[in-house]
Parts: C-alpha cells; sequence; structure tokens
C-alpha cells in the first residue's frame, strides 16, 4: 500500500473512509484552532483510498522528540504499523499512542445475558476479532486515554422499544421530571452554551476530576457550530439551568462526549428526561447510534472513576462493548520508558492529557 497526506481535495472521500468524530475532517480542524500539529494520511492500493487517519503530534516536554496520538482510528494491522512507523521517524516521535475503534466484545442490553464477538468498526474493516492480525510492532499500553468500554444505542428502535429497554427506575424518572414540568431546551445560541459552560465547570469541581479547559470548550464549540454538528441540550426547573449535555454528531451517529449537572432540586429528575430528549433529538435527526463516550469496567465497581456516571448510562438500556484497548507503537525505548518514569511525580495520564491539549 501506498501511504501519502490527504488533501483538502479529498476531504469527503476522506470522511466516508473514517468511521468515528475524533477521526472526522471537522474534529482535525478543531483540533487545529488550538494549534495543535494535525496530520491526516491515506493508504492507496491502485490509487483507491483504503485507510484513512488523522494523527496529532504533542512535544515532549525538555526534549526534541513527540508523542503522536490517533485515537478511535483503524485496527492495527500490519500495514497501520508499516505507516505509523515511517510517519513516526518523520516527525521524530517517541511512540505512538493509537486507540482503535475496533470492537472486542458486544454485550446487548442488561435484560439479555448473552454475549458475541463482534466485527470491526474501524475504517480498516478488519476481520472479526482476532488478535492475531494485531501488529507485534503495537505494545499493549500501561497507560489508556480513552476508556475502554462504552455504552452505545441502537436509534433504529421505537421510541416505544427504547423505552421498554430503559430500567424501570429510569423511566419512572422521566416521569417523575415530566410532572416537575422540567423543561428541555435545544440549540445552539450563547445563552445556552453559557448555561452549559457553568454547569460543566460547577460539575469538575464538585467531583474533584480534570475536565477541559475554556478554550477548549470554546474552540470545539465554535469550529463545529460552522459544521452544523453540535448542539447543547440543557434542562430548566424554575427557570434555573440544572442539567447540559453538549451533542455532536457525525455521519450516522450522535456523541454525548461532555455534560455537566447542579447540585440543586435533584428530586425532579432533569438528567433523566434530558438523555430522553438527546435520544429524542438523534431520531430525529435521521440517525442511527447514540454514543456516550465511555464507561466503566464494571468488573471493577465503584473502584472505577467512571463508575457514577456508567451507571446513570446504564440505566438507557444501550448495549455495554468493550474495544481492543489502547497500544504503543516505540520507536525510541530511552524517552518511552523515561516517559513512563516520570508518573512517580505526575500520574502519566495527567500528563499524557495535557500535552494533547485535553485539560
Amino acid at each position: 500500500m501506498d501511504l501519502r497526506e490527504i488533501t483538502e481535495k479529498e476531504k469527503n472521500i476522506y470522511n466516508k473512509s473514517v468511521s468515528h468524530l475524533m477521526q472526522s475532517w471537522a474534529w482535525g480542524q478543531f483540533r487545529k484552532s488550538l494549534d495543535t500539529k494535525l496530520k491526516r494520511y491515506g493508504l492507496f492500493e491502485n490509487n483507491q483510498l483504503v485507510t484513512a487517519f488523522q494523527i496529532t503530534f504533542h512535544k515532549i516536554p525538555l526534549t526534541k522528540y513527540f508523542v503522536g496520538y490517533l485515537p478511535k482510528g483503524p485496527f492495527p494491522d500490519k500495514n497501520l504499523a508499516k505507516a505509523l512507523t515511517q510517519i513516526g521517524k518523520e516527525n521524530n516521535c517517541a511512540f505512538i499512542k493509537i486507540e482503535p475503534d475496533v470492537i472486542a466484545i458486544r454485550q446487548l442490553p442488561e435484560k439479555q445475558s448473552e454475549t458475541e464477538i463482534a466485527s470491526s468498526s474501524g475504517s480498516a474493516g478488519a476481520p472479526r476479532n482476532d488478535n492475531t492480525l494485531i501488529s507485534k510492532k503495537f505494545k499493549p499500553s500501561p497507560k489508556p486515554l480513552f476508556t475502554k468500554f462504552n455504552y452505545v444505542l441502537d436509534l433504529t428502535k421505537s421510541e416505544d422499544e427504547i423505552l421498554q429497554n430503559m430500567h424501570q427506575k429510569f423511566r419512572y424518572n422521566i416521569k417523575v421530571a415530566k410532572k416537575h414540568e422540567v423543561i428541555i431546551k435545544e440549540g445552539t445560541d450563547d445563552q445556552l452554551f453559557a448555561d452549559y459552560i457553568k454547569l460543566y465547570f460547577d460539575t469538575t469541581k464538585r467531583q474533584g476530576y480534570h475536565g477541559h479547559n475554556m478554550s477548549y470548550h470554546k474552540s470545539v464549540w465554535q469550529s463545529l457550530k460552522k459544521e452544523n454538528m453540535v448542539r447543547v441540550l440543557v434542562a430548566y426547573y424554575e427557570k434555573i439551568p440544572l442539567t447540559a449535555w453538549m451533542l455532536i454528531n457525525f455521519k450516522d451517529t450522535l456523541y454525548y462526549p461532555y455534560g455537566g449537572s447542579s447540585e440543586l432540586h435533584r428530586n425532579v429528575m432533569s438528567s433523566n428526561l434530558l438523555a430522553w430528549d438527546a435520544i429524542r433529538l438523534g431520531k430525529k435527526l435521521g440517525l442511527k447510534k447514540f454514543d456516550l463516550w465511555g464507561a466503566a469496567d464494571l468488573s471493577k465497581g465503584e473502584k472505577d472513576s467512571y463508575f457514577g456516571f456508567t451507571k446513570f448510562k446504564g440505566g438507557l438500556g444501550a448495549e455495554l462493548i468493550e474495544y481492543i484497548g489502547t497500544y504503543d507503537l516505540i520507536l525510541n525505548w530511552p524517552i518511552y520508558i523515561l516517559f513512563n518514569i516520570v508518573e512517580k511525580f505526575m500520574p502519566l495520564k495527567l500528563l499524557l492529557l495535557r500535552l494533547i491539549n485535553e485539560v
């Protein structure tokens, strides 16, 4: 296969080839707006685009080396390994971290206990879950950035079917919110965004986790609004904003990457009604899937930092899926080892997040 950079003229075929929002052309433009170094590549066979992806490059402090980051990309086979090795050398990378958009296991909603092996959802079109096809050049990473688990809801089902698959308490709480006359507003105006951003930062402060900074949120909002890909939903009770979600659509999927809530009036169950309205919005837009962005490893229980979010998302009756995980392509072992040693002084995940402008 032939590797080369993708040009602006190839934007449409690029978007058709990738599978996830974070690999979309618009997301790449948003990352560039943060002055992040980003390049798009394609693997071609007989002049036909087979695999496409975009990768960001992040300077390692006090060195001349970079970390490459390829989130939600194609299957990590020998063709990708060869391409990333060339790209890494050309861009002076110590290592490249990949988190493929490739499903390992899909577990059906709570009412059904069976599990099944799922085919790849990545743009590489890889065969069914066969780890022997993963290039040995990719090493399982000690530090993922994305969760290995996620909930995805099927929006092709009728509203009645979706409601029926929800946890009984979740359905009940939707009725409670309606009884309290909680109002949901959806749109792209500045006031809705202001209410969303306040609730987002109130939540990160209250729960003590590291979220994205203000410039990040403003950039993603402004960049994707131009493409008609983003909106916010805000739930109000007696004109007080209680819950807000940012929703982004790409291809046939609605994504819920960011949100926030208030400690006020928790008894009115605004979050449940907001989630239901988000589902109805996705159906109205003609989308097929609702991607809830991440979930905890349920085997760890409350020890997993995402457990609280997961408990709420699980009530929607969505599929719990497991991806094949995070891998590192290591090009400079001494720097890679030194980079990991830094964890003794700063959690490595936080360092990586800072490098890629995620906080």
